[in-house]
């Protein structure tokens, strides 16, 4: 007995000591996450207008801004709420300013985007707030008009009236909660609602002060006398001039005819702010109508222009009936098929990144897209089609040409024979068929067709992957290419769906031989052409450097050769002029040959023949025969050919 006590007393003083020792753990933990927590420096904090700080913060300064334009119009107008309350007016008012003065200090220290980058320095963030027109405003907001009290009496709170400017504040409070709000209609009209009812509780507060200016009671358009018991309570005062003013605001109801020039005042102005209400709320309600048409028209397909285009053809009534059955299960269960339209208004990564959160999943269950790259899946996922399948409609049936894949995301397909009754299985969630068909895989026996019928038993949801879609996404991914094929040729083994020939590997290295010889051909034309570039390159500076030295050899020979050329023509004249006359003498040849021009210096072959010319007329001094004639004509005719060419 005393052995098991002192056992149980050990064993008690060991889990005490464990206890402590994990408490003492847990203390240091603790010690260390709070050291490993950041520590704000506040000489360098910075408001990010993105994040959900500034966001919290408009939403806070909504109440100061909206406690002032009820408040301060009430206390001036109905004084016995001023009176009553006045120890809570004045710590409202001064706990609304102190909220005003944070304001103006997260003013100062709120950031702004340059190129794209939020600007952390505070004086360039102090600088471009005290040059904004929003800081003159917020100046103005806070000045200590407080203390005119000390003249018109603590009774005035209408002193207060500049603590309106900073209504700016409230608009974008309102404009930044209908950008995150999910339900942006409800709240446009929930905010036309305040603008009225605010509208109303001013009309109702200076109502009550020209009652008072006329007399309570004076005639049946002022408020009654606040004599009676029955209207003297503050309660039943405000409630009856804010009835009084709904009244003549929304043009409801019959009013007391005004009897005084100031009630034929107050009502017209009321009038034309009435209109001027009437037709905010109705253009508000009218847009807020149009965009949920709009949005509806963007997710669903136009109904009446499909029921419209059925009348006029004269559709029988079954097939009216199952179409418009079709749209109303699309919209009873929110059914979207056009989600790659409405995707469109975003850049393509947000895009991506909202197609791979909804359907990323259900791509993945596909056993061929298994172990394939993420980025392959991301691209394919924006593919996707969303499609609607009816009661008893056929998906696909066999022997048709496969065009696409189906997903099935919700509903249950059957496999049914031909006759459409026997059912051979019966596909559910997560389910696909068809993926085989998009793939072109050699030796598939039944080619790109459908080897089943595939009706839906319900209403089914499916995605489908088209074939081109397909292709041209594993165009740029040629790893995942060759994966999917092998997988499709496994599924078609094991299927018995796959010919497996010798002809076709014989094919497959044929093509591999071909490559290759190709690249070899390749490689060798390749080679030929940078000779055959060399050897240009050699010849045109070879060229360049000929043609430089004719150049410089040829410099003087314009002029020569001008001279040379109209020398033969005149020599032909001569010639034809000796052919045609009786043969005159020496004597008239020998002045002929002293009259023609002689050049000196080099004149080529040209001068030459001419030479030779001169020498054949002055030998003998005899008269030129007929061959002679015919001789000087030919010389002269190559020279003059020669000289053509040179030129």
């Amino acid at each position: 007995m005393n052995s098991n006590r002192w056992t149980r007393l050990f064993a008690w003083q060991r889990k005490i000591k464990n206890a402590d020792e994990e408490e003492h753990k847990g203390q240091e933990s603790s010690k260390t996450k709070k050291e490993e927590t950041p520590k704000i420096n506040w000489k360098e904090w910075v408001v990010d207008p993105s994040e959900e700080f500034y966001y919290t913060w408009l939403q806070i300064m909504i109440l100061p801004i909206c406690y002032n334009w009820v408040i301060i119009i009430c206390r001036t107008c109905f004084y016995t709420i001023g009176e009553t309350y006045l120890a809570t007016w004045l710590t409202l008012d001064y706990i609304c300013d102190l909220v005003f003065v944070l304001d103006t200090v997260i003013g100062f220290r709120t950031g702004f985007l340059e190129q794209g980058i939020l600007v952390r320095d505070l004086s360039l963030l102090k600088m471009r707030y005290l040059h904004s027109s929003r800081f003159k405003w917020d100046i103005a907001s806070l000045l200590p008009t407080d203390l005119l009290y000390l003249k018109l009496g603590i009774q005035t709170p209408l002193v207060r009236v500049n603590r309106f400017m900073r209504t700016g504040r409230l608009n974008e409070a309102l404009d930044r909660m209908e950008t995150r709000t999910a339900y942006p209609n409800t709240f446009r009209v929930a905010k036309l609602m305040l603008y009225i009812f605010v509208l109303i509780h001013w009309n109702a507060c200076i109502y009550f002060s020209l009652s008072n200016y006329i007399g309570f009671g004076a005639d049946p358009w002022v408020y009654p006398n606040i004599s009676d018991p029955e209207f003297a309570s503050t309660r039943r005062q405000y409630f009856y001039c804010f009835w009084f003013s709904t009244l003549i605001l929304t043009t409801v109801g019959d009013t007391p005819m005004p009897e005084r020039e100031e009630e034929y005042l107050f009502l017209v102005a009321d009038m034309l702010i009435a209109v001027l209400v009437f037709a905010s709320v109705v253009g508000s309600m009218g847009d807020v109508i149009s965009s949920l048409r709009d949005r509806d028209n963007v997710f669903f397909p136009n109904h009446e222009l499909v029921k419209g285009y059925l009348r006029s053809r004269r559709i029988s009534k079954e097939l009216q009936k199952r179409v418009n059955d079709w749209y109303q299960h699309l919209h009873i269960n929110k059914k979207i098929t056009r989600e790659n339209e409405i995707l469109q208004h975003l850049p393509i990564t947000l895009q991506t990144a909202t197609a791979v959160s909804v359907h990323l999943p259900t791509l993945s269950k596909v056993t061929i897209f298994q172990n394939c790259e993420k980025s392959l899946l991301e691209q394919l996922v924006l593919k996707l089609t969303p499609q609607v399948y009816s009661p008893g409609e056929y998906v696909c049936k066999k022997g048709d040409v496969g065009h696409e894949m189906y997903i099935i995301k919700e509903g249950k397909l059957a496999v049914v024979a031909d006759d459409g009754v026997t059912q051979f299985a019966v596909l559910g969630d997560g389910n696909f068929f068809g993926e085989i068909s998009i793939l072109n895989i050699r030796g598939n026996k039944s080619g790109n067709r459908r080897t089943a019928n595939i009706r839906s038993i319900g209403y089914s949801d499916l995605f489908s992957l088209s074939k081109e879609n397909l292709t041209e996404t594993l165009l740029e991914y040629p790893a995942a290419k060759r994966l999917l094929e092998e997988k499709g040729r496994q599924i078609l083994t094991k299927m018995g769906m796959l010919e497996e020939t010798d002809e076709v590997e014989g094919e497959v290295e044929k093509t591999e031989d071909k490559v290759t010889r190709l690249e070899a051909c390749l490689e060798t034309l390749q080679t030929k052409l940078a000779r055959l570039i060399a050897e240009l390159e050699s010849s045109a500076r070879k060229m360049m450097q000929r043609v430089e030295q004719l150049e410089l050899q040829t410099e003087g020979w314009e002029g020569i050769v001008a001279e040379g050329a109209q020398g033969e023509i005149e020599e032909w004249g001569k010639v034809k002029e000796r052919e045609i006359g009786d043969g005159e003498g020496e004597g008239e040849r020998e002045k002929e040959d002293e009259e023609e021009p002689v050049v000196e210096g080099e004149r080529g072959e040209g001068d030459g023949g001419e030479e030779r010319l001169r020498e054949k007329k002055n030998v003998g001094g005899n008269e030129i025969s007929e061959k002679e004639k015919e001789e000087t004509e030919e010389e002269l005719i190559k020279t003059k050919m020669h000289q053509d060419q040179k030129r």
